[in-house]
């Protein structure tokens, strides 16, 4: 009886010493987590008057939250009375062995960090890197994801992405479209360089600077091949290929100009 008496006694003393620290510990919690919440909204209003890029501006917002919270629980605890020393000692080995554990996706972390602030490439566009094509859907911490034209979707990871070559298709307002068409031996060139021209001058997507090339560029096995480079804008650059195709197909088969096919003559002797 004598020895729960004592219990007693030290848990009231514990009770007296420890409730008022561990009231004001959860006071500065419930606090410190509603600043976090407001010092974090005004850091995403000022990324969104600056016109960060949405991709680093939800990356930036989440860390900024996490360091901060890491901090306040920091805090919390020295308030609790309980040594921090110890206990980020204990954090960082813990840390270093899931660091050795996941160093793939460390790496992919770092190659997503190296994405968002070197921007290669950014939501929106159309790139390919290692064999795969695609439009950039989002940027995640340790992966990008994309979508091909056939609706496939593709995640790669960072790492592999920040050490590789990247094309990036949409980088730049203009492209140039580079197009090849061909015309019989028997037929005359200057009047199907014409025709082309016409076609070409007809559709008011292509630009005029640089100006359109229009030359032979091979005597082929079949035919005679023009080689046609025309400038325009990104956004148009499918579709004006798809349209000047019909349109000089069509020019030509009203004008009688043959398109050749594969040929081959064959000899036979009698002996």
């Amino acid at each position: 009886m004598e020895n729960v008496q004592i219990y007693w006694n030290q848990l009231i003393n514990l009770a007296v010493v420890y409730t008022p620290k561990l009231l004001i510990a959860i006071i500065t919690l419930i606090v410190g987590l509603w600043l976090i919440r407001k010092m974090v909204k005004v850091v995403d209003r000022i990324m969104v008057k600056k016109d960060v890029d949405r991709s680093l501006h939800d990356f930036m917002s989440s860390l900024a939250a996490v360091g901060l919270k890491i901090l306040l629980i920091l805090s919390v605890i020295s308030m609790v009375g309980i040594e921090t020393t110890s206990f980020i000692a204990i954090l960082a080995s813990v840390g270093f062995a899931i660091g050795m554990a996941l160093q793939g996706s460390l790496g992919n972390f770092a190659g997503g960090v190296l994405i968002l602030f070197l921007k290669p490439y950014k939501v929106g566009d159309y790139i390919e890197t290692q064999s795969f094509a695609g439009t950039v859907q989002s940027i995640q911490i340790f992966s990008t994801i994309m979508l091909t034209p056939d609706n496939k979707r593709i995640i790669i990871p960072n790492g592999s992405i920040s050490n590789a070559a990247i094309i990036n298709y949409t980088a730049e307002t203009k492209r140039r479209l580079d197009l090849s068409f061909s015309i019989g031996y028997k037929e005359n060139v200057d009047n199907a360089r014409a025709l082309i021209d016409k076609v070409i001058k007809a559709d008011s997507r292509i630009l005029l600077d640089p100006a359109p090339m229009i030359a032979v560029g091979m005597l082929a096995d079949s035919g005679v091949n023009f080689t046609v480079r025309v400038w325009c804008n990104t956004d148009d650059y499918w579709n004006i290929f798809f349209d000047i195709h019909e349109k000089i197909k069509k020019e030509f088969d009203e004008n009688g100009i043959e398109i050749p096919f594969p040929q081959r003559d064959i000899h036979v002797y009698n002996h």
